[in-house]
């Protein structure tokens, strides 16, 4: 099946508008970021040509958040952009691994327990990565920023660590275990 990432996105999002600009650009740095890593990895068989369509999509539901610094005015908190993707593209008839993808990225992955413990208004399961493509495409997402006050920032391995430990430990654990198995 092939999958054109931007008729998706033109579904959802007006080219020309500041959610449709900053929405493809950090998807292709993120791409870009994702493939980077992939190409480290031979040994592990990532999907590439997965990793290039899912890394585009993985925001594809932030529109429906907000967040205004990015151009979406949508009724849901952010936190919820990724699960809320995942319903826009299994609604879409895309195989499910694109949707998890979406789904599984926030933060370094989100359990069930850290939704419970936190009172998140997410659906209370584990949203953590789970193949070597999702992993990829999670650690990616954290070396750019969407907001544009920091979207020209190069961020370090080191900062990343440190603002995922401001969220949790479960997230700052899980990424410097990625970050070691990625060389990043």
């Amino acid at each position: 099946m092939k999958i054109d990432p931007f008729l998706i996105i033109e579904k959802f999002y007006q080219p020309g508008t500041k959610s449709y600009d900053i929405l493809v650009d950090h998807s292709r740095i993120v791409t870009e970021k994702s493939l980077d890593i992939a190409g480290r990895l031979p040994h592990l068989n990532p999907d590439l040509g997965f990793i290039q369509t899912a890394a585009m999509l993985h925001d594809i539901g932030i529109f429906l958040t907000r967040s205004e610094s990015i151009g979406c005015f949508g009724k849901a908190p952010y936190v919820c952009h990724g699960y809320l993707g995942r319903e826009l593209l299994d609604e879409l008839g895309l195989p499910p691994e694109y949707g998890l993808v979406s789904e599984r990225h926030t933060g370094a992955g989100i359990t069930k327990e850290n939704i419970r413990l936190n009172n998140l208004p997410l659906p209370e399961r584990d949203m953590v990565p789970i193949s070597i493509e999702e992993k990829i495409i999670c650690a990616a997402d954290k070396y750019h920023s969407k907001n544009p006050k920091f979207s020209d920032r190069n961020i370090t391995t080191a900062e990343v660590i440190e603002e995922l430990q401001k969220i949790n430990s479960d997230h700052a654990e899980r990424f410097t275990l990625w970050a070691e198995a990625f060389r990043l």
